[in-house]
């Protein structure tokens, strides 16, 4: 296709409608505060929580490491959906909270304690609408990554798709599955505008873009893509199946890890990763060099599970020795990766054609996005337990 044609049929990129334009409620991702409430292993919580409740006076408050959001001697709600202790920590820390899946950054799954007394900004409203419906998009580099788990670490705003829990009013802008299910002249769910954001989100004048084909067959055609690219992110969440590679293109344990491995390297021509004298293959170049903001996905989540042993206090606390579960997380973040990477040629070449204008949109009353869209729904059906085991005043 001739430069031309290209600049012809992806007219209104670069004037599409912003993201933010789309999906209004946005959330700015949980300040921890502090590193040790999240860890690659449960274990290694609950390591940590017993370190620190058994410690006393100035040696609790060392390992808490206090800031001006929080400190040992302050009591804080309990988080939506959870059941914790609200008392002051210093007087009645309460029994260890049970860990939680969460996205710690994009595709590096880990675990929290999910005691708002131990975070600074732990945004009990995204806590309200996090269930089996949800799903979480969070921008990443040049596009969108979309996740089932709560992301809760360095994952920038997080835009639930949901505003209510049960899948209930749609965080889209008021209007837009009325006028692209009468411009396609199907209904629309909410999940398929997600999938396109998936498939065209571009990165443009003001933020990442997403322009809306007028056509019903490109629009079906970038669904069908987001689709693929849903699934993959997913990683077997909310039902699903893990996703896999051909059979003998699937990642295997050629020599087992060490127990210690201290160093991630890689092997193109043999497509081998090795960790120390461990090896994984094949794990094709492209998942190798799969990056997100300028840094390689598997290096960081390989440091993030090493670099325990090179700290201090709590956040020093972790396995001795490299558990077998970490092994099969590699392999099915290879899968990811490769599989993703060898649909980015598809999503790069994915062509908007006519866009629908930014005088459609205004004229439908879809954009500018009324100011409730931009604020959390009232979503508090039952009593939350505030500080001091008092109810919380929302």
């Amino acid at each position: 296709m001739s430069a031309s044609a290209s600049n012809t049929e992806n007219a209104g990129c670069d004037d599409g409608p912003l993201l933010d334009e789309l999906l209004p409620w946005s959330v700015p991702g949980l300040r921890l505060g502090r590193a040790w409430v999240t860890a690659p292993d449960p274990g290694t919580l609950r390591a940590r929580w017993a370190a620190l409740t058994g410690a006393e006076g100035a040696e609790r408050e060392r390992l808490f490491r206090p800031t001006r959001a929080r400190t040992p001697d302050a009591g804080a709600a309990a988080l939506p959906g959870q059941r914790t202790a609200t008392g002051r920590f210093s007087a009645a820390p309460g029994p260890c909270p049970e860990p939680v899946r969460v996205l710690h950054e994009p595709f590096d799954e880990q675990w929290l304690l999910p005691d708002q007394r131990l975070i600074d900004a732990a945004r009990p409203e995204l806590w309200r609408v996090l269930d089996e419906q949800q799903l979480f998009l969070l921008e990443a580099g040049p596009g969108v990554v979309a996740t089932a788990l709560l992301p809760a670490g360095r994952t920038g705003r997080v835009r639930p798709l949901h505003r209510r829990p049960g899948g209930a009013e749609p965080n889209l802008a008021p209007g837009l599955l009325d006028l692209l299910g009468a411009r396609y002249g199907t209904w629309v769910a909410p999940e398929e505008v997600l999938c396109w954001v998936l498939a065209a989100a571009r990165p443009g004048p003001g933020g990442l873009r997403v322009p809306l084909p007028a056509d019903a067959e490109r629009w079906r055609a970038g669904v069908e893509l987001g689709h693929r690219l849903l699934r993959i992110q997913l990683r077997g969440a909310r039902g699903g199946e893990p996703p896999r590679l051909p059979g003998g293109r699937r990642p295997y344990v050629r020599q087992a890890v060490p127990a210690r491995p201290t160093a991630l390297s890689y092997d193109a021509g043999t497509e081998t990763l090795s960790l120390d004298a461990g090896a994984v293959s094949p794990v094709p170049a492209a998942a190798w060099e799969y990056e997100v903001a300028g840094v390689r996905v598997l290096e960081r989540w390989f440091a993030a599970r090493t670099a325990h042993r090179e700290l201090d206090g709590l956040e020093g606390l972790g396995p001795d020795e490299w558990p077998q579960s970490w092994t099969s997380e590699l392999l099915a973040l290879v899968t990811t990766l490769a599989l993703l990477a060898e649909l980015e040629p598809a999503r790069a070449g994915l062509t908007v054609g006519p866009p629908l204008t930014a005088a459609e949109l205004r004229a439908a009353g879809v954009l500018p996005a009324p100011r409730w869209a931009r604020r959390p729904a009232s979503v508090l059906d039952h009593h939350e337990e505030g500080p001091g085991g008092q109810f919380a005043l929302i």
